[in-house]
This record gives C-alpha cells, structure tokens and sequence, in this order.
C-alpha cells in the first residue's frame, strides 16, 4: 500500500528532528570559528614563550581571519545570538589582547622595569573597553566605519613588528618605539576616530580589471617580502583613523571661515550651538 503523503505545512516528527538537529548544527557553526579563535590565541601564547614569535604571530594573524569568517557566518545563517557576540568578545580579549601584549612582554618589554608590563596592560584594557562599548552599542550611523580601532587590527600591528624582527636584531630601541607604539594604539582603540570597515565592498558586483591587478600586486609585493610589507599595511591602516581625522579638520576649518557649521545629518545640535559628533558603528 503506498504511503500517503503529508498535508502540505505539516512536517512529520522525523522531519521535525532532523531540522531540530541541523538548527543546533548551524548554531555551533559559527561557535566553532570562535572556538578556533581561541586556540590560536592560546597557541600563539605558547609560540612565545618558547620563543618562537614569527610563528606566534602568523597564528594571531590567523584567528583575525577566523574572527571575521565567524560573525559573516552567523549573519549569513542567520544565527546572530547575544551568546554569540559574548563568546566572541571574550574570545577577541585573550587572542587580540592578552595574546599580543603578552608576546611583546616576552620580546622585549620585559627590559623595561615598570613600563614594560604596565603598557600591555593598558593595551589589554583599552582593547577590553574597546568590545564592551561595541557590544551595548545600539546605534549605527554608517556601517562603512568603525568607532576607534578595531582589536584585531590593533593587535594585527603588535604581532607585525614581531614578526618583522622576531629576533630582535635592532635590540633596545626596537622594544622603545613598539612600547610608545602600544600605547598610541591603546588610546585609538577607545577614540572616537572613524576608520574604514570595508564591509560595504561587494564581491559579488563586477569590478574592472585594473582593481585585480592591484589586488594582484599587493599579493606579489607581499610574496615578495611578507616581513617588511605586513607590517607596512598594519601600520598604514593604523595610522589611517587619525590622517583621515586630520584633513577633515583641516577641511573643515577652511571652509568653515567664521561662519557657524551646520550640524550633521541626523543629529541635531547641542545646546552651545556646536553640532554633536556622529556616532559610527564600533566593531570587536
């Protein structure tokens, strides 16, 4: 006797199982980078402290890739979760905070008495200060920025200088500058200075040529020399929020000439007269 098929809309227990169970599948999907994330992190810790900060720093550069794969994930499956953002977050604080000031500490900080671990320690509160705002933040003006400096970019600039010295063959000044530089950076993560999320780049739109050559090029400038050019672009970008920050000050002012400036868009101005700054959309 043939089976009678079930009443459109109405699912039978098996089926109702099986999407159960492929619902908790794709939950833990987007966990599992995160996880991923963490074992870098953990990684890159025991990478230095057996001295071994190039490979260190290739593992903190790979739990970034796995920290944007995750939230993408989640947003493409729809499984965004207020567990998940606090699993990530904590997840960010030991492999972009802990992780990287403690392998600077281990580099070479360690020559300075006090300095040498108060900066990383900064370093590793701003960059905590830096998730939680992001995260009790509801507001979002222009999701082609980020509020300060995102911790894994800060923590991408960190591991770059170890990894272009992981010897440190330039000795004391080398560790001076990455300690000031730490502390700079610190101070941007918890800024209010915009910098570019990128995330408004469409890969599925055409593109002309010319852009896959450039892409092409910075791949072979890259190959060519990983250790100078890695920490080029981390630098570049790090230092990007406050250029960008500078010549629209500067613009501003010129054309300004006295007169009072319009408050933006979307925001009114408050009680003196001066407009209130945007608000942009943080990101871990």
């Amino acid at each position: 006797m043939a089976r009678r098929p079930s009443p459109a809309g109405v699912d039978g227990p098996r089926a109702v199982a099986r999407r159960r169970r492929l619902q908790r599948g794709i939950y833990l999907l987007p966990s599992a980078f995160t996880m991923g994330n963490i074992f870098l992190g953990f990684w890159s810790i025991v990478l230095g402290l057996r001295g071994r900060f190039d490979i260190a720093a290739l593992a903190v550069a790979g739990a970034a890739v796995l920290d944007g794969i995750d939230g993408r994930i989640a947003r493409l499956t729809g499984t965004e979760s207020e567990f998940g953002r606090e699993f990530d977050s904590l997840a960010d604080v030991i492999t972009f905070g802990v992780a990287p000031a403690l392998l600077a500490f281990l580099w070479g900080l360690q020559e300075f008495p006090r300095l040498g671990w108060l900066v990383p320690l900064f370093f590793v509160v701003c960059g905590a200060t830096r998730l939680a705002r992001f995260n009790v933040q509801t507001k979002v003006h222009d999701k082609r920025y980020f509020a300060g400096l995102p911790i894994p970019a800060a923590a991408g600039t960190v591991v770059a200088v170890l990894f272009f010295d992981p010897d440190r063959d330039w000795r004391t000044w080398m560790a001076a500058g990455l300690l000031v530089a730490m502390a700079l950076i610190g101070f941007l993560m918890v800024s209010t200075i915009r910098y570019r999320s990128f995330k408004q780049v469409d890969l599925r739109r055409r593109r002309s040529y010319r852009m896959v050559l450039l892409l092409v090029l910075v791949l072979v400038v890259i190959a060519l020399d990983p250790h100078v050019a890695l920490v080029v672009l981390a630098i570049t970008y790090t230092a990007s929020g406050p250029i960008e920050w500078a010549i629209s000050r500067l613009r501003g002012s010129h054309h300004g000439g006295g007169e009072a400036a319009a408050p933006p868009s979307g925001g009114p101005a408050s009680a003196g007269g001066e407009p209130e700054p945007p608000t942009f959309e943080g990101a871990p």
